[in-house]
C-alpha cells in the first residue's frame, strides 16, 4: 500500500557575510512547521526564497551556523547571484 500523505516541507535559511564569513552558513533548518515558519518569517523580511530540493538534500546534513560543504558552492553562489540580481532591480525601482 502506498503512502498517500506529503512529504514534509524542509527548509534551510542561510547567511552569508562576505566580510566575516569564507562562505555561506546555514542559520536554520526544519521540517513540517518548523520549515513553514522558517518560510513564513523569511516572507515577511521580504527575503529571497528559491526552491532547490538537490540543494536541499546536501544542506540538511549541515549543522546551524556550520558553513556550507565545498560541494554545495556553485548551487549557493547561483542562488546568491540571482538574489543580488533581484535584490538590485527592486532597488532600481525604488529610486
Amino acid at each position: 500500500m502506498m503512502n498517500d500523505k506529503p512529504e514534509p516541507a524542509i527548509a534551510i535559511a542561510l547567511k552569508y557575510d562576505k566580510e566575516k564569513d569564507p562562505a555561506p552558513k546555514v542559520v536554520a533548518k526544519g521540517k513540517g512547521e518548523i520549515a513553514e515558519n522558517i518560510i513564513k518569517i523569511a516572507e515577511e523580511q521580504g527575503i529571497t526564497i528559491r526552491s532547490d530540493s538537490n540543494l536541499v538534500e546536501i544542506l540538511e546534513k549541515i549543522n546551524i551556523d556550520a558553513i556550507i560543504p565545498l560541494e554545495a558552492y556553485t548551487a549557493v553562489a547561483e542562488i546568491l547571484n540571482f538574489i543580488y540580481k533581484a535584490n538590485a532591480k527592486a532597488k532600481e525601482k525604488r529610486i
